[in-house]
This record gives structure tokens, sequence and C-alpha cells, in this order.
């Protein structure tokens, strides 16, 4: 048992001291349905290298990976072309093998990297000030709510029903015992009003723009009535992409905008890692969680970078702290500078026309299809469609077929007829006509 040196009764007196009766009793929280048995994977006690290799190849080519097929997956993780050199950069040793700079005066590659980074969301978001990044978008939306509850000194989070349903758990989770979390209903392919929730008690309101359902919203109005009555605007963006053409929420009158970077520099990684984007108001800088890079000058007047106001659970006593994030997503980070440096200010523009004219050409095909409506009015590379019949059936049909045509609003806790559809530039003709021909014989 090379690898695995307890006896039984090493495992039998684990168990006992946890007070479990056995290995099972540790998995009670995974559903059911959720658990394979045992037999199912049929797994030899011993093999050599070579034969492992050849079983485990086996199970890995039962998987559909998103390169394999036509894919109009997207819902928070989106599937974007990668060039080959963010990865040849980032597999760099002093980059691959670097991690938290505990000394971080030393580290000034790291450091100027990690600045860049921040001076290239702020620009994005059209924000003020930006971290040197958290885990992801979920987590960065719950570092919000708290963040904001600690400037306005207020307890109520209200949360719009367009804010992606996990994200709206991560809030719940992190954020549930430092004030009240007030969720919005959601009506897809519609803003819902939530200027009447917002009173003298109200922190802030979450926003996500594009929403869940890919719908563009106004932040003005919004961010209006929340600053009359006190509290902040914080703006969710799931598709980084977007930014390239719609007005940045900074100029909406966000007062917090929260991202997921995912969609540049990193591919889908079957859900991570990825790479959170936060950037807020100046005068709220004291307040945001993470790192902070700066740039300063040292002693004979060369430019140097610092970890700035480290108001962080490692840096101070752990009550003063403004997070307990321990680590940012560097090396994912520095891959999303890299990917943004390449495309430059006129490229990342492009890029965004091009993911939105591929998603209007898909939407008005699939609107030509008896039974199908897309009942997204105004969107950037995703759209929700109302289908005749179970959207979650009709996704397993394509597959079936060799095309991932979407998430279902289902899996999410919304209708069981409505699909969520991404296109992006890695969508060709012929992927969009395989959808629709496909889509046209199932129905």
């Amino acid at each position: 048992m090379r690898y695995l040196p307890l006896t039984a009764d090493d495992r039998a007196a684990m168990l006992a001291k946890i007070g479990v009766k056995d290995v099972d009793a540790l998995f009670r929280d995974v559903p059911k349905s959720a658990q394979a048995p045992r037999e199912a994977f049929d797994l030899p006690d011993a093999k050599g290298e070579i034969e492992v290799e050849r079983i485990l190849s086996r199970f890995a080519a039962r998987n559909v990976a998103a390169s394999d097929v036509p894919f109009f997956c997207g819902a928070g993780a989106y599937k974007h072309h990668v060039p080959a050199t963010v990865d040849h950069l980032i597999q760099r040793s002093e980059f691959l093998t670097s991690y938290t700079p505990y000394q971080p005066e030393i580290s000034q590659g790291t450091l100027q990297a990690l600045f860049e980074f921040q001076t290239q969301v702020a620009a994005l978001t059209g924000m003020e000030v930006a971290n040197a990044s958290l885990y992801d978008g979920s987590t960065a939306t719950a570092e919000a709510v708290l963040m904001a509850m600690r400037v306005t000194k207020r307890p109520k989070a209200i949360l719009s029903g367009g804010l992606h349903k996990q994200y709206i758990e991560t809030v719940e989770t992190v954020a549930n015992l430092h004030g009240v979390i007030k969720r919005a209903m959601a009506s897809p392919g519609r803003a819902e009003d939530l200027l009447p929730l917002i009173d003298d008690q109200t922190a802030c309101v979450v926003v996500q723009s594009p929403d869940v359902f890919g719908l563009i919203r106004d932040l003005k109005p919004l961010a209006d009535a929340a600053h009359a009555k006190g509290a902040l605007l914080v703006v969710v963006v799931t598709e980084v992409v977007s930014l390239g053409l719609i007005t940045p929420p900074g100029e909406q009158g966000a007062d917090i905008v929260v991202a997921e970077g995912q969609s540049l520099g990193n591919g889908l990684n079957f859900g991570g890692p990825y790479v959170g984007l936060f950037a807020v108001r100046e005068k709220f800088i004291r307040q945001m969680p993470g790192r902070l890079a700066g740039q300063t000058v040292d002693a004979d007047g060369r430019r140097g970078f610092v970890l700035t106001l480290s108001t962080r659970e490692q840096h101070i006593r752990r009550d003063k702290a403004t997070s307990n994030i321990c680590t940012n997503s560097g090396l994912c980070a520095l891959a999303f500078s890299i990917h943004l440096s390449l495309l430059g200010e006129e490229g990342f523009t492009k890029l965004a026309a091009i993911n939105h004219s591929r998603a209007v050409e898909l939407a008005d095909k699939l609107n030509a299809i008896p039974g199908v409506s897309v009942i997204t009015p105004a969107f950037f590379n995703e759209f929700t469609i109302k289908l005749p019949r179970s959207a979650a059936e009709v996704v397993e049909e394509l597959a079936m077929k060799g095309v991932l045509a979407g998430v279902p609003a289902s899996r999410l806790g919304y209708a069981d007829d409505l699909l969520i559809v991404a296109a992006t530039e890695t969508n060709t003709d012929e992927d969009i006509a395989a959808f629709v021909k496909a889509l046209e014989e199932v129905l």
C-alpha cells in the first residue's frame, strides 16, 4: 500500500474521532444523483504505468470537448481563441513557478505585471483603481457586497434576479452572516424594476449586465436611484469581451465593478482556475479587498513597484482586515494581460464586434425556426431562446447530433423551456448551419 499507507485500524480510529461510522458518511451532502457507483468505473487493483495511461485515456475519450464539435455554451464561461503566444509566455519559469510575493519588492517583475493588469482592468471597466485580481467573478461579487456594507455601514444588499444563480449563491454563502441578502425576481428578457426595493438600509444594489439571459441593461437610472438613497451600485460582468463595445459600467455610474476575466487568455478549463476582476472609485480604495500593486521611485529615482495599502489579513490584524482572500490568481491574471496586450485597444474592439455579429446572425436564424423565439431584445454575444418543449431534452438530442447547443436555463433554476445560447469568434458559418439544421430536425 505504497500510496495508501493507513491501515484499516488507522482509518477506523480517524472515523471514530470525527464521529462518523464509515467513509460514505463524509459524502452525505453530495446528492445521490451525482454519486457514481464504484462498480461503474471497474478499476483494477493494480496496473503498470503504461496500462494506467491507456485506461485513463479511454475514460477521457468519453468526454466531448468544446473544440470537438460546434459549441454554443456560455452562462458565465466562454470559449474564445487564446493565442499560442499567451501559453508560451506564461510558461516561462519566472512566471510559472512564482507564487505569492511575501517579500514583494524583490519581485519587481511580478509586481510590474500586476500593475499593468490593474491599469488594463481600470481602463476596461471605466473605474479609477483596480486590484491585482481575486479568485473568480463570483467570489469577487461576494467581496463587493462585503465592501459595500463596510463603506455604507448598512446591512442590506439587493441582488438582481438577472444575476447568475451561482453568483447569488456565492454571495449568500459568504455575506449572509454579515447582513441581509435580498433577491429580486427576474423575468427573462426584461430588466426588473429594482428601484422600489432601495431604502435607507440598503448598502448596495448588485446587477449584472449583460445579465444571465444575455440582456444588456441601462445602468444609469439604477445608479442615480441608489445614490439618492446613499447606496452603492455594484455591476457584475461575466463576459469581459462585452466591454469592447458596451459603455463601461464606470461611465454609467457604478461604484464597484466586478467581472470574470476568463474570456481573455484563459480557456474553459472545466470551470477553473479563473480570474476575478475588481475595480472601484478611488475614494473607496482603502476598503477594497485583495492586493494592490503601486508604482513609486526608489532612493536613486528609478521607477519601482510595491504592494501598497495592504489591508489584507496577512499584513494586519485579522479583525481589521478588509479581506481574508489570501492570494490572487496571478498566472491567470498574467495570461489575461498578455492576451489583452496582444489585441490592443483596436483589436479588442474588433474582437467584440465579431462576437456580436456572430450572435446576431445565429439569433436571426434560430428565430426563423417555427416554434423558436429569441426573447432577449438587446444582447452582446449571448441570448435566450424559448423552445416549444424542454430545453434540457433538446440539448441532449442535439449533443447526440454533434452540437453542444447551449445551457438549459433549468440548470440555473429557471424555466424548463428556455435555452441560453452564446456565440463567439470561434463559431464558424458551418457551426451555425449545423446548429440550425440539428434544431430543426429535433423540433
